[in-house]
This record gives structure tokens, C-alpha cells and sequence, in this order.
């Protein structure tokens, strides 16, 4: 049996049955272009009732407020997929912004900063990705310690203080333009046509289903299922410190105190966008979909002047109406 027809029989096993008994535009909105109507109909409907949400410098806004959570969305979906979570992408993004900004300082040199800022976040996803597959540790509970011990590294490295950066031209790589949209946005864009390429259209993005799908039968159809893993782990690590350096030339300085409860948000966007918890299940357009919701509302509650402790409640319900969407998805797939 090849890998290619294990994968397409998972997805024929996972695939969204008949939803016999409900109307016909239920049914239609459950589906995956479902989700892309639930976002137009809230798109249209913040445009219309809150004022300054559809203006050129609002939906530019947006594009950047969705930057750092759209691209780290593009590589958790794959680890998702294949069965995995990883709970330390926010601290990844503070130790890598942190590094960048203390390499760029000693120095001198941007281009030095950068590359120490991404390998450092490479090398995080990439032990992270080791301890899971070599050990077989449950990667929620690898990456809940790796999550700790890094944010760790990141005050050790900064000093427990914010890190300023004493090149100016590091400035540029947040606030450089091109018709119109800033390196952040185009970064997030390149990220989401890259990972849909890879996980719709390679031999490795089918292994990445097939093995969130099945491990075992994975593992007997020839995948390398440990060094898959590892390799997710290490993408997710080094798109969470390419993140990471952005960030930090935006904020213009290395804080080793930044992004707290991003890895929440990056997964529930996920959830939100149909990827399941339990592996095997992802698109990137769901995951595309998933961020600008979030985004959207997150935009409109800024727009609304929603106190901050409110924004909690808003967003904690988001991630608990999205995680029981995907249990309901789950339980009927298993009676399916």
C-alpha cells in the first residue's frame, strides 16, 4: 500500500458525511465553504453596524493586527494535523526577538541578528520535535515544560529586562513596504501559500495527514513517523522565530515578556478554521478563514472600545465554542 493511497482512504474515513435531516442551508453552512459564508455574513455585518471598520486604513490595520497569529497558524496547522499541539510558539517568538535583538546589537550587523533570531527558533521546535518523537512524551506536556524553560532562556538571555536594539536599519525589516502592504504581511501571505502548497499538494503534506490519521498504519505504509514529527516541529520553530524577529523590529526592542497566550489564539484560529485536534483534518483556507475571524472580531472590539478584561471573555469563548465544534465534528465522523 502507498502512502499516497493511505492518505486518500484517511481522508475518505475523516471526510464530512451526508448531514441527512437538517435543512438544506445548514447543511450548506456547515461545510467547509460553510465557514467562508459565517465570515462574510460577519464581515458585512461589522461593516455595516461599526463605524470605521470598512475604511482603507482599517482593513491595512487588520492585515497587521493578524500578521504574527496568521503566520504561526500556517505551521501549527501542520502539527495539529499530524496529532500534535505546541504550547510554546509564544515563547519561542520572545526568545527568538530577544535573540535577535542582543546578536544584532553585538554585532552590528541585521543580517547576523536575523539568522541567530530563526535559528534559535529552529532549534527550539527542533528539540521539541526530538523529545516527542524519540521519547514518545505527550507533546502537550513536552511543549507546556519547553514553553516555561524557553520563556526562561528568553530573560536569561535579555537580562529580565527589554533588550533595545542599536542598529536602525533592523527597524526596516517591520515597517518596509510594498504596494502598499508591510514585510509582516507579506511574510504571513508567502507563509500561507508555501504550507497549503506543501500540505495539499506534496508527498510530505500527505504523509502529515495520513500520519495524524493513523500513525501505526503510517508508520507500516513507510513513513518515518519520528523523523516527521521532528521536521514539523523544527518548521513551527523557525516560522515562530522568523514571527519573533519581525516583532521585535516593529516594537523596536527585544522583550522577553511579549506574546503571552498567543499559542491560545494561534489554535484556536486553527479549530476555528477546521483543523481537528486529533490529526488528519486540516485546510489551509479553513485556517485562512479562522485567522480573519478571529482578526475581524478582535478588530471590531478595539473599534468598540471593549475593555480589555471583556476581550478575554470574547476570545475564551471563542476557543471553547471552537474546540466543542470540532468535538461535535469528531462524534459524528465515529457514527458516520
Amino acid at each position: 500500500m502507498t502512502i499516497q493511497k493511505l492518505a486518500g482512504a484517511d481522508r475518505s474515513a475523516t471526510a464530512t458525511p451526508p448531514r441527512r435531516g437538517l435543512p438544506k442551508p445548514l447543511r450548506t453552512l456547515l461545510d467547509t465553504s460553510g465557514l467562508i459564508a459565517i465570515f462574510m455574513i460577519l464581515f458585512i455585518a461589522l461593516a455595516v453596524f461599526i463605524p470605521g471598520f470598512f475604511t482603507g486604513r482599517n482593513m491595512v490595520g487588520l492585515l497587521l493586527s493578524i500578521t504574527l497569529i496568521g503566520t504561526i497558524a500556517t505551521t501549527m496547522m501542520m502539527v495539529l494535523a499530524m496529532g500534535e499541539v505546541d504550547l510554546s510558539v509564544a515563547s519561542i517568538v520572545a526568545f527568538a526577538g530577544v535573540v535577535a535583538a542582543v546578536v544584532t546589537s553585538a554585532s552590528g550587523s541585521v543580517v547576523i541578528g536575523v539568522l541567530g533570531g530563526v535559528l534559535a527558533g529552529g532549534a527550539v521546535g527542533a528539540f521539541n520535535g526530538f523529545v516527542v518523537a524519540k521519547f514518545g512524551i505527550n507533546s502537550l506536556i513536552a511543549t507546556l515544560a519547553a514553553m516555561e524553560f524557553v520563556r526562561g532562556l528568553a530573560y536569561i538571555t535579555s537580562g529580565g529586562d527589554a533588550v533595545m536594539i542599536t542598529v536602525p536599519e533592523f527597524f526596516d525589516l517591520g515597517s518596509a513596504s510594498f504596494l502598499g502592504l508591510t514585510l509582516p504581511v507579506w511574510t504571513m501571505i508567502a507563509c500561507f501559500v508555501i504550507f497549503g502548497v506543501l500540505l495539499n499538494m506534496t508527498a510530505f503534506g500527505r504523509n502529515v495527514l495520513a500520519t495524524g490519521g493513523n500513525p501505526e498504519a503510517a508508520a507500516l505504509a513507510g513513513v518515518n513517523v519520528r523523523r516527521l514529527k521532528v521536521i514539523v516541529f523544527g518548521l513551527q520553530g523557525v516560522v515562530a522565530g522568523i514571527a519573533g524577529v519581525l516583532l521585535t523590529s516593529r516594537m523596536g526592542l527585544g522583550d522577553p515578556n511579549t506574546s503571552m497566550g498567543l499559542e491560545l489564539a494561534v489554535i484556536s484560529a486553527c479549530v476555528l478554521g477546521g483543523v481537528a485536534l486529533s490529526g488528519g483534518v486540516a485546510t489551509i483556507t479553513g485556517v485562512l478563514v479562522g485567522v480573519l475571524i478571529m482578526g475581524c472580531v478582535q478588530n471590531a472590539m478595539g473599534l468598540l472600545n471593549v475593555p480589555t478584561f471583556y476581550q478575554y471573555l470574547v476570545r475564551g469563548a471563542i476557543l471553547l465554542l471552537a474546540v466543542m465544534f470540532d468535538r461535535w465534528k469528531q462524534t459524528r465522523r465515529q457514527r458516520a
